[in-house]
């Protein structure tokens, strides 16, 4: 029990150690200072083998500042604080902040404490309460940013993953066209630019190849009319003619005026060609279903000719016989008749195919065979013979399961007739097979010729029909047509590639699985 008894040298020892105390406190050092003198001096006062500060935390008990030897053990620091008295030889005070305990002031004397010793360790732990409260906010303010710091940092790097990860090249002014975010494509882009050395710069000296005025008004229309603006831009930066979208978007930190400009930079060349490609098909698609309709029409008129022609010979031959002078160019007007009917009626039957292909059995079909066939039946071509063949063909090639090798003798004749009609009778052809590179384009067959080429406007329009490059009379403009239909039947494609004054190669990719 605390022994009540007063000592006039005791009580000017405890009055003294608060006044110390209370002076500590009021100097304003750090609290972990002020918290080892305010012990010194309670422990100087009490003559008190220990004096120690415990805090709750999740774990229990904590000693974590003492003067004086640690021997006081959790257990009995917890009962004493319960029990209010002395335990194991060891005295604990609540440290109470607010409304909950924050911690236990704990001395260890030998001896009975006495009134003015209890009244000062009440006192000191009076004196630390609001200082401990303090800190404990403080501390749970600092782990609360801490927390928040990192979740914002996660988020923030998370966001950035995001950007770099877009297959477009991104990045963001402020009004004073200085870069404030520049993604990974940006910098693997034409230009390569690393981020650490677009951040700040002003874009007009990073997009140096682009007309600064030009940029500007982009920037400030969107800057001030607050609208998305885009537009398609053709660069051969990179060595080959690329097309890009580019949209700018404007973004506002919050409720005023437009802050920053995104610009989005987008590849669309395989997407432009492809629409293109869509374009044409519908077209070619258009055309087939006219032409399938005026068949019957352009047939009987041609017919009628035809049959007026044979009657004009025979009623010439007629008065031939009978001894009148019939002018020899009668015969020969008649002949031109007959021969350009017979034209026209090839060309008829050439849009028929085209318009409405012929739906042949499929099978099997091993291109390397197709390719034979073909060259067989190339060798009596007279321009065929003057030039040089180069023969690549893929022994390991897969064959084509649903195929019609007769049409596709077709396909591969009319590239090789255009191949030597291309190399004005001097220059080498290479016919090539392959194994694609999936089973959708799983076997290829190419025919490559060393002759004009074929000007880029023109690739666009090849496969319309009658559309031709060839001088007038040498074509009719439905063979290349008439392929991409076949080729088409098949759930294949055809490819050209062109450079002009160094010839072009044609490219049939059929599927070696089953549709």
């Amino acid at each position: 029990m605390t022994d009540l008894s007063t000592s006039p040298a005791r009580t000017s020892r405890a009055l003294d150690a608060l006044a110390a105390v209370i002076a500590e406190f009021n100097a304003a050092r750090p609290l972990e200072t002020s918290i080892s003198v305010a012990l010194g001096a309670l422990r100087q006062s009490l003559e008190a083998h220990e004096c120690s500060l415990w805090l709750h935390t999740a774990d229990g008990l904590v000693r974590t500042w003492a003067a004086g030897e640690a021997q006081a053990a959790e257990a009995s620091v917890a009962a004493a604080l319960a029990s209010g008295d002395e335990m194991d030889g060891v005295r604990a005070v609540a440290v109470t902040g607010g409304d909950r305990h924050v911690g236990a002031l704990v001395v260890r004397l030998g001896r009975a404490m006495q009134g003015e010793e209890a009244m000062l360790l009440t006192a000191v732990a009076n004196l630390l309460a609001p200082e401990l409260a303090h800190a404990e906010r403080s501390r749970q303010l600092e782990v609360e940013v801490a927390a928040r710091t990192a979740e914002i940092d996660r988020e923030r790097r998370f966001t950035e993953k995001i950007i770099d990860s877009l297959p477009l090249g991104l990045y963001v002014i402020d009004r004073e066209y200085r870069v404030q975010a520049w993604n990974r494509k940006r910098e693997t882009g034409m230009q390569g630019v690393s981020r650490d050395e677009a951040l700040g710069r002003v874009i007009f000296d990073i997009l140096s190849r682009q007309p600064v005025e030009m940029l500007r008004r982009e920037f400030d229309e969107v800057f001030a009319t607050g609208r998305i603006q885009e537009y398609q831009m053709e660069s051969s930066a990179t060595g080959s003619a690329r097309t890009y979208r580019i949209t700018k978007i404007p973004m506002r930190l919050g409720d005023s005026a437009v802050t920053h400009v995104i610009t989005i930079g987008e590849d669309v060349t395989e997407w432009r060609e492809g629409q293109h490609r869509y374009a044409q098909a519908e077209k070619l698609a258009a055309i087939g279903t006219l032409a399938a309709g005026v068949m019957h029409e352009i047939n009987n008129p041609l017919a009628t000719i035809a049959a007026c022609g044979d009657g004009l010979g025979y009623r010439l031959e007629d008065l031939q016989k009978k001894g009148a002078d019939v002018n020899k160019d009668l015969f020969d007007y008649i002949e031109i008749i007959e021969n350009e009917v017979v034209r026209c009626k090839q060309i008829v039957d050439q849009l028929l195919d085209f318009s409405r292909p012929k739906q042949l059995a499929k099978s099997r079909v091993d291109l390397n065979d197709v390719v034979e066939k073909t060259l067989f039946l190339m060798k009596h071509h007279g321009g065929f013979k003057k030039l040089t063949l180069v023969k690549e063909l893929d022994p390991a090639l897969p064959v084509v399961p649903l195929g019609n090798a007769e049409q596709l003798v077709q396909v591969l004749m009319a590239l090789m007739i255009n191949a030597t009609d291309a190399n004005d009778g001097q220059g080498t052809i290479t016919v090539r097979t392959r194994t694609g590179p999936t089973p959708t384009d799983g076997a290829i067959v190419e025919v490559s010729d060393t002759g004009h080429g074929i000007a880029r406007p023109e690739l666009s329009k090849i496969f319309e029909p009658f559309y031709t490059t060839k001088a007038p009379g040498r074509g009719t403009g439905l063979g290349l047509a008439i392929c991409y239909g076949i080729v088409q039947d098949h759930r294949g494609r055809i490819e050209v590639d062109s450079v002009v004054g160094k010839g072009s190669t044609f490219r049939v990719l059929l599927p070696t699985i089953e549709w």
